[in-house]
């Protein structure tokens, strides 16, 4: 409930069967968040926090001493997400993207599987290719290859947005690889393998342009495979980049790729802060590059830094915040009109 620039929630519970409750959020709000129990209800009250849109849970503890987290029995608006359903609230200033009422292509979708001896686990890469409607078998189109393909199709509408800028004649004609992750903390943590195996795949369907897309961990991959492989895309989007240093995220130290992920960005700064030619071995091919993130979230400082960094190397870079927090909405969110453009920009000059 929002009133005067604060935002309440309540759960009823008449008898007191529970013996505490405390809102679950991640937007950065400081404190434990307990709430209060008085007239038959758990009650908490807020100031309005500085984003447009957040994601919640309650967790809740019985009188045994068990706790588990629950959705706000008294919003009815719920979001999917990575690790299931959260309730949600919109808060003054947020804007629906104007694409989820466009129409859209119903295009044609094809599972692919391409072995990938070096990877651990079944060595197999492996996802869905989505094609327009107009494409035949073997005619040269931009493609998308994007990480976590599957699952942002689903969460976060990135296929029914490609689609829908298709049908509209904002994009020309493309394919989307939506690449499933495996293993996702081994592959995507700067894993040579890895990169290897996405560069095999990325020469299999015919591309007039190749546009890498990744969110979190494998946006951090998909810059480790374009440097890897320099031919490998002509523009990047990269959201809520997991580029960490000891300086903007020591707590996550414990994280198994933290050594491989923070030597990366470290090289990269390193090159950045030298004079260094740009056909350098080892140095990024300079391509377009988007990156998007949340202003409420903990990757913000290293995306900001990121941002620099890639500047600083020759990259054309366009950073986009989000008042908004780490996951499949936000990044929904900020694809348009970013992804269109680099999109239309690159099939552009290979037109040309």
């Amino acid at each position: 409930m929002l009133s005067d620039g604060t935002i309440t929630w309540r759960l009823v519970d008449r008898g007191k069967r529970l013996r505490s409750v405390r809102l679950l959020q991640e937007i950065g709000v400081p404190g434990r968040l307990r709430f209060r129990h008085a007239g038959g209800e758990w009650r908490l009250s807020l100031p309005v926090p500085d984003v447009d849109r957040m994601e919640y849970l309650f967790e809740v503890e019985d009188a045994n001493g068990k706790r588990m987290t629950i959705t706000d029995p008294l919003n009815p608006r719920r979001v999917s997400g990575a690790f299931g359903a959260k309730s949600e609230v919109l808060l003054p200033g947020y804007v629906e993207p104007e694409w989820l009422s466009w129409p859209a292509a119903e295009g044609e979708s094809e599972p692919f599987e391409l072995a990938a001896p070096g990877l651990d686990g079944e060595g197999v890469l492996g996802g869905v290719l989505w094609a327009a409607p107009s494409l035949s078998d073997r005619e040269p189109a931009p493609l998308l290859l994007v990480h976590d393909g599957p699952e942002y199709a689903e969460l976060g509408g990135l296929l029914r947005y490609v689609a829908s800028a298709v049908a509209t004649h904002r994009i020309p004609p493309l394919r989307a690889a939506l690449l499933a992750p495996g293993n996702r903390n081994v592959w995507y943590s700067a894993n040579p393998a890895y990169a290897d195996a996405l560069a095999a795949y990325a020469e299999l369907p015919p591309a007039t342009a190749r546009i890498g897309v990744g969110v979190s961990l494998g946006a951090l991959a998909m810059l480790h495979a374009h440097g890897r492989h320099p031919g490998l895309v002509d523009g990047l989007m990269l959201q809520s980049g997991s580029y960490f240093t000891a300086e903007t995220d020591p707590e996550e130290e414990k994280f198994s790729g933290y050594a491989a992920v923070s030597g990366l960005v470290g090289e990269l700064d390193r090159q950045a802060s030298r004079s260094v030619p740009a056909d350098a071995s080892g140095r990024l091919r300079p391509v377009p590059v988007v990156l998007t993130c949340g202003t409420a979230e903990e990757n913000l400082a290293n995306n900001r830094r990121m941002a620099e960094t890639l500047r600083r190397l020759g990259h054309p870079v366009c950073m986009v915040e989000v008042r908004d927090a780490h996951n499949y909405t936000a990044w929904r969110d900020a694809l348009h009109p970013q992804l269109a453009g680099l999109v239309t920009e690159l099939a552009g000059e290979r037109a040309a």
